[in-house]
């Protein structure tokens, strides 16, 4: 039953979406008109060109039209290439989620057992340091954090291409840039929630009965301090697709995030809506999954 209410929020969440967004692109300033045309093209064939693409009408009938695609499955085509948007988002969502998926990744094989050290050394100078690390990387933005890893690995090592995708290695830096933030989040999140088990009566209980401490930890501990870091990292895989559009401009990966940041220079409306759109639902998608597996996780919430 909890799903099903779910899925139908989702409904009101994606129409914001779709329609915060319409208007944002439409009042901003700047003519797709202008870009396609340039400044010394005539009145009349700036007039006849939006006409052509529909720009001449009222907003409300824009997104209405705009709407009746999406009934039918239709996202449209773009206004420069005139290439069907969904050959657009097929050529570039992928390479989006394996960036995605590959920055997760990264971030829990650092951030988990990052944590579960910190808090077996809780109150230590190891503890103090990984906490440290953890606040400093998670306040390094992207666009900061990215080129000080090209400059480092790339420039003065040389040991990974500074960008582009020609390269296998050449997903490594865009991914760290991603997943050092993240391994930041799970690190403290990770520690907190292993601190509060580590006290409980059920852990001195499994450490009275002569179980070792590495059984203790990974068995009991550990898997009840998951249900808070399964949350995380539901909503941070979401936020890592949304958060690509910085990182994939500074690394020029052909992403959806990068195919964005170029709707929007050229004012190619249609292209812009359908990868806020792919990107919406794709957060949506990713937190109804995090709902699935917190339940099975936690029985107690198939009753919630």
């Amino acid at each position: 039953m909890h799903l099903f209410k779910r899925l139908f929020s989702v409904i009101p969440v994606v129409f914001g979406v779709l329609l915060l967004t319409f208007l944002l692109i439409h009042l901003v300033p700047g003519d797709p008109v202008e870009v396609m045309l340039g400044e010394s093209a005539s009145t009349s064939d700036s007039e006849a060109l939006r006409e052509e693409l529909g720009l001449n009408q009222p907003l409300v009938v824009q997104f209405g039209h705009y709407l009746n695609k999406l009934a039918h499955g239709d996202l449209g085509q773009s206004i420069h290439t005139k290439t069907p948007i969904i050959e657009l988002i097929k050529a570039r969502y992928p390479a989006t989620v394996q960036l995605a998926v590959v920055a997760l990744c990264l971030g829990v094989l650092i951030g988990v057992p990052m944590g579960i050290y910190a808090a077996l050394h809780a109150g230590h100078w190891q503890d103090f340091v990984i906490t440290l690390i953890s606040v400093r990387l998670s306040a390094m933005p992207a666009f900061w954090l990215g080129p000080l890893l090209m400059l480092l690995f790339a420039v003065w090592l040389g040991w990974l291409p500074v960008s582009g995708m020609d390269h296998h290695a050449s997903i490594i830096l865009p991914a760290l840039t991603l997943g050092l933030g993240l391994s930041a989040i799970l690190t403290r999140m990770t520690r907190t929630s292993l601190l509060e088990v580590l006290n409980d009566d059920y852990i001195r209980t499994a450490r009275a009965k002569g179980l070792s401490e590495r059984t203790v930890i990974l068995r009991h501990a550990l898997r009840a301090a998951l249900l808070p870091i399964i949350t995380i990292v539901g909503l941070q895989m979401g936020s890592l697709l949304a958060g690509t559009v910085i990182t994939e401009t500074i690394f020029s990966w052909d992403g959806i995030g990068r195919l964005l940041v170029e709707s929007i220079e050229k004012r190619d409306y249609p292209v812009t809506q359908a990868c806020v759109l792919i990107v919406a639902l794709s957060y949506v998608l990713i937190n109804l999954v995090t709902d699935i597996v917190y339940q099975v996780a936690d029985p107690r919430m198939r009753h919630a």
